[in-house]
């Protein structure tokens, strides 16, 4: 696609990308997978979290208004394969190991295609 053809929402968005870019002195290749694989994390983390929360039916440090004798119960870290290479996540446990994760189920080692 040109740039004469791209809409506002695109431009704004390529706008960010190079100011990330610039920010994080991305120059190789190598730091655009790193990139990529911090990126992957952090949507899989937020994912999770995101699950975990609905599970037990109160948010993180809203104890006071949950409404289930289960509760959070740190994290455990799993290593995942994407096509960038290895990426540590952090998947949130709760007491009584209910918790079953669908963005990143249980024995899920990769996500690369």
């Amino acid at each position: 696609m040109s740039r004469r053809n791209r809409s506002a929402e695109e431009q704004a968005r390529r706008a960010k990308i190079r100011e990330l870019l610039q920010e994080n002195n991305i120059s190789s290749m190598e730091d655009i997978q790193n990139l990529f694989k911090e990126t992957i994390a952090e949507f899989m983390e937020n994912g999770l979290d995101a699950e975990i929360e609905d599970e037990l039916g109160y948010s993180r440090y809203d104890y006071k208004n949950k409404s289930t004798d289960n509760s959070r119960n740190g994290h455990s870290s799993k290593k995942l394969r994407t096509s960038f290479g290895d990426v540590e996540v952090s998947v949130p446990r709760d007491r009584k190991g209910e918790f079953e994760p669908q963005v990143l189920k249980k024995n899920q080692t990769s996500i690369s295609q």
